[in-house]
């Protein structure tokens, strides 16, 4: 069996930004001591790694190089893309989706573009989160997905209300020109 020989590229991962800190702030307040969790899209594995002593922690990303600084982080990482292969139920899952809305002009074609790359709307990794994400949480489960103003919160709101939930706005913040917001949805 040939060993997988790819070095770990600190360029390529996303790396704690405002987003990142105001999605862990939210996760404090929300998990509880027995939860089970899953964090969609890891980057760095920075919330995972704030998260020992809680129920288990699963996290998961599509980037070869976040799943090696997830590792090393010492974090259990499944290599996917958002929620293929996910079949165990959770109470909680965490996701700070590529939100900006980019187009065919701005794309850099590397792993890091898949921490950025939300589409033309910014919607399209966060559509098709929300469509599948009740799969995979238990009953009463809750999701804290993070959200840009560029990415037209009401437009995620309504796009959670769609498919079943309750979305409502547990936190936000004002960096530079663009709100950060953490919808809870349930």
């Amino acid at each position: 069996m040939k060993q997988n020989s790819m070095k770990y590229d600190p360029e390529q991962v996303y790396q704690p930004e405002a987003d990142t800190y105001l999605l862990y702030e939210a996760v404090q307040a929300e998990i509880r001591q027995d939860d089970r969790v899953i964090e969609i899209g890891t980057g760095s594995g920075y919330i995972g790694s704030h998260l020992s002593g809680y129920g288990s922690l699963v996290v998961t990303d599509i980037n070869p190089h976040a799943c090696l600084a997830a590792r090393e982080a010492g974090l259990e990482v499944i290599r996917c893309d958002l929620l293929d292969g996910i079949r165990g139920l959770f109470d909680l899952v965490i996701f700070n989706p590529p939100y900006l809305p980019t187009n065919a002009e701005e794309k850099i074609d590397d792993w890091f573009e898949y921490a950025l790359d939300g589409g033309p709307d910014g919607r399209l990794v966060i559509t098709r989160f929300v469509e599948d994400v009740r799969r995979i949480m238990v009953p009463g489960g809750r999701v804290l997905l993070l959200v840009s103003s560029l990415t037209g919160v009401q437009a995620v709101l309504d796009l959670i209300q769609k498919h079943s939930f309750k979305g409502e706005i547990v936190a936000k913040r004002q960096v530079f020109d663009e709100w950060l917001y953490v919808i809870k949805c349930h």
